[in-house]
């Protein structure tokens, strides 16, 4: 078992057989992850989070080679080993990293689950997709940003509009960057969901199906209750950032990838939290990010609004959500999909030429990257925690009584002010390391 050859076609041979892959000590050679794969060469995949999310990212790599499915829940991974039979299945993210010849993981995961198998996958040399926001915590956010620069790892973050097949992001992009409504010194970006209410409990027993205490990780200890659970952790600190988080990725993509944009120097939140829950999360938000000039782009000036609140005139446009550049020379206004110009007095839109090409599909990105060696995948970690941080940053601002932040964004420090620390750098329940 020597040689790359000899062991991918013993891989190959237990594959056919339905038998379970090698594990840790079985192989002594060295894995693979690092090694370009040919174009007709299917990859070994692990898959941690099987379900929701975690489904749609599974179905998105699934003509490769499924080695490895993990998840908490017997249920939801037993049906997901019905549709990949001869896959090794485990609750467990570290008996993951036992498998030997994975040449990525894909980390769909609750958010404050994201970063530890994350961060193990890139120790381990691998290939990883990881559903957005990237992190829970800022703290996170560079640790995983630092292992990506340091492993020049292939890695892709799950905010799959920027792929999307229409490539309306991409045409926006070229808009603004070819200076079509002048300069821009003033973006709005809202969104229209809120918050899903919940409840705690003092005590509560978890179904059986369920490894709770896996699925709590390096989050504070909880009695189990369903207001906390599948999806709706996201409405909890503990577990998510709320709106923000969950939709700041797909959203300040827009205007991150068109202006080049970095890190914010001042953030201020105010909200409401707006519903008789337990759960903090605001049901609405407004954030106001100030960006420093750089190069030939002025300062800029972005304010975030969910749950209902949106920009002076919003209605006029019929967005429930959407993205509004204010230049010189006119407005433009995007989603997901479509696109409007709105040209100042005098001022003439001329056809652009399209300087990015099209998108092959947010996985196949990733997965044509992994087989060529190349880590500048569109959404890479790199870029990515920057985007997660952004809604960090407000969720930030919020928490600390709505309280306007002054950035550091080279030390990731709050300027004086040392109770935003623990927020920064959340601690993590006993056992649990990053």
């Amino acid at each position: 078992m020597s040689t790359r050859q000899s062991r991918r076609q013993f891989l190959q041979a237990a594959v056919a057989a339905g038998t379970t892959l090698p594990m840790a000590g079985e192989w002594t050679a060295t894995t693979e992850a690092a090694e370009k794969k040919s174009a007709n060469e299917k990859l070994n995949l692990a898959v941690i989070g099987v379900a929701g999310r975690g489904g749609s990212n599974l179905a998105g790599v699934a003509k490769e080679n499924i080695a490895v499915l993990c998840d908490i829940d017997s249920q939801r991974l037993g049906a997901a080993a019905k549709k990949f039979p001869r896959a090794h299945t485990t609750n467990d993210y570290r008996r993951v990293f036992d498998v030997k010849n994975l040449d990525g993981v894909v980390v769909s995961t609750p958010d404050h689950m994201h970063a530890i198998p994350v961060a193990t996958a890139l120790r381990n040399g691998l290939a990883v997709y990881c559903e957005k926001p990237l992190t829970h915590s800022i703290h996170e956010c560079r640790t995983i940003a630092r292992l990506t620069a340091e492993r020049r790892a292939v890695t892709q973050m799950g905010n799959q509009i920027h792929n999307h097949p229409l490539n309306n992001y991409r045409r926006t992009v070229e808009l603004v960057q070819a200076g079509t409504i002048g300069e821009i010194r003033r973006v709005h970006v809202w969104q229209g969901g809120g918050v899903r209410v919940g409840q705690r409990v003092k005590n509560a027993t978890p179904p059986s199906h369920v490894n709770y205490d896996l699925w709590l990780g390096p989050a504070p200890h909880r009695p189990f209750h369903q207001s906390h659970f599948h999806f709706n952790w996201r409405y909890w600190w503990d577990f998510g950032g709320g709106q923000l988080a969950d939709f700041v990725c797909h959203y300040m993509d827009l205007p991150y990838w068109a202006l080049g944009l970095d890190y914010p120097t001042r953030i201020l939140a105010n909200g409401e939290k707006g519903h008789d829950g337990d759960n903090q999360c605001p049901m609405r938000m407004k954030v106001d990010y100030q960006f420093a000039a750089k190069g030939d782009r002025p300062a800029v000036h972005i304010t975030w609004y969910h749950g209902g609140w949106k920009p002076k005139g919003a209605e006029s446009y019929g967005k429930g959500s959407a993205v509004l550049f204010e230049g010189s020379d006119g407005r433009l206004l995007a989603d997901y999909t479509t696109r409007k110009l709105f040209m100042a007095a005098g001022n003439e839109a001329r056809p652009v030429k399209p300087t990015i090409r099209d998108s092959v599909g947010h996985h196949n990105e990733w997965l044509a990257a992994i087989r060529s060696g190349d880590p500048n995948t569109t959404c890479n970690f790199r870029y990515g925690a920057k985007l997660a941080e952004c809604g960090h940053l407000g969720n930030l601002s919020y928490r600390l009584g709505k309280k306007e932040i002054t950035w550091d964004a080279v030390a990731a420090k709050a300027v004086d002010c040392p109770e935003a620390a623990s927020i920064i750098k959340r601690p993590y329940r006993k056992g649990w390391t990053l």
